[in-house]
């Protein structure tokens, strides 16, 4: 149990010394330790070499955004019922092994041990059991607490060499039937694609997808880096947890660009990004919010856009806004193609698609960009003939929703 008031947090970048603390007063206040403008950063937007104090009303959004919700955080309630959970007791529970290079601990305390690996082949061999996965979390609660998202999901440490979790396990809800085979084929055909993702696998029995984590480096001499992690909701500024807001489903593709230009990255990352937003419009994949695309970096002179994640198709569930409503279907985009007021979130025309990429994103052929990702998932949905862990039922799905998306490359 943590301490019932908490207000002040140590915080280390990476396996690093102390980088700062965290208090919460009337007002958030993040405090550098060392008067070093070249030291790491916390965050893109709040470099030492600007301010070594900063406040703000609410929880920094950097730090914002690890904090779990979701299913994650209602299985936290469950489990420690009387332990406050406040934006600071959550960071406390994230500790060390939130996505990022950021961790949290009480001032004196040190980081508790991690529990017994599990290896990837271990989990992939595990027959998935809603009780089965029940078990998983509750062993491992305490080294996956930072991971954000509403789906099942939980870390785990699969090498005692690494000292954080370095698996992300998620299983799919009663809501969501087939959700893991749904993002294994998705991921697959954006690795056929050429398009960066995560390590992932799916268990035998086709119901878990195990992935590495994007954020960690394993060099040749074993060491771990931790690379700096902050999504595009957390660059804007927005904190969006709450189950009830809308915010992270605000905005525009376009306005995502414009931000990614602002960080003066290289030209190929924003032709990155159009794969990622044109696969997610193809595949028909309604849930491309502002948290699910994010920015890796270094330093402020290194920074790349991070692989997509995340990325499943949703037209082929049905959903209710309210509890007892109407079932609906999932066919428009988590945001705008283009920013402006009369704009929709309509699935774009081909011409426009083509206009966003050229215009937006400078991808001098981006018909050949989709010709090239709409080949690649015809051979994924023809692999996955063969593919006992991928139900007849959900291939066929998927092939009708993926029709939508061949079109663009006729």
């Amino acid at each position: 149990m943590l301490p019932e008031k908490l207000r002040l947090l140590d915080v280390s970048i990476g396996d690093a010394d102390l980088a700062g603390q965290l208090l919460r007063t009337s007002t958030y206040e993040f405090r550098y330790l060392a008067p070093d403008p070249d030291q790491p950063v916390v965050a893109l937007l709040m470099p030492a070499a600007e301010s070594l104090t900063w406040q703000d009303g609410d929880l920094f959004p950097a730090m914002d955004q690890n904090l779990p919700e979701g299913d994650l955080f209602m299985r936290i309630r469950e489990l420690f019922p009387k332990q406050p959970m406040t934006p600071m007791h959550l960071l406390a529970l994230i500790g060390r092994n939130g996505i990022g290079r950021l961790a949290y601990r009480l001032p004196g305390q040190e980081a508790p041990p991690l529990p017994r690996p599990l290896s990837k082949d271990e989990l992939l061999r595990t027959a998935y059991t809603p009780a089965v996965f029940d078990e998983l979390v509750a062993a491992y609660l305490s080294t996956g607490a930072g991971i954000a998202g509403m789906q099942p999901k939980i870390m785990v440490p699969d090498r005692p060499t690494v000292p954080i979790p370095s698996l992300i396990v998620k299983a799919a809800g009663p809501a969501y039937p087939g959700l893991a085979a749904n993002e294994f084929l998705c991921l697959s055909a954006a690795r056929n694609a050429g398009i960066e993702v995560p390590s992932f696998a799916l268990s035998d029995d086709g119901h878990m997808l195990v992935l590495d984590r994007f954020d960690l480096v394993v060099h040749d001499d074993g060491q771990v880096e931790r690379l700096g992690f902050e999504d595009i909701a957390a660059l804007a500024g927005l904190r969006v947890r709450d189950i009830l807001s809308d915010r992270k489903y605000q905005g525009s593709y376009q306005r995502i660009a414009e931000l990614l230009r602002q960080f003066q990255l290289h030209a190929s990352n924003l032709h990155r990004f159009f794969e990622q937003v044109a696969f997610s419009v193809m595949v028909r994949n309604g849930d491309a919010h502002l948290k699910n695309f994010g920015l890796l970096y270094r330093s402020r002179d290194d920074i790349r856009l991070a692989p997509m994640f995340d990325v499943v198709t949703t037209s082929i569930y049905r959903y209710a806004r309210s509890p007892g409503g109407p079932e609906l279907e999932d066919r428009t985009l988590a945001l705008k193609l283009f920013a402006g007021r009369h704009r929709t979130k309509a699935y774009p025309t081909t011409a426009e698609l083509m206009d966003f990429g050229r215009r937006i994103c400078g991808v001098a052929q981006p018909d050949d960009v989709v010709a090239r990702i709409a080949e690649a998932m015809r051979k994924t949905l023809d692999d996955a003939k063969a593919d006992a862990r991928v139900p007849a039922t959900l291939r066929v799905q998927m092939l009708e929703a993926w029709e939508e998306g061949y079109a663009y490359a006729r």
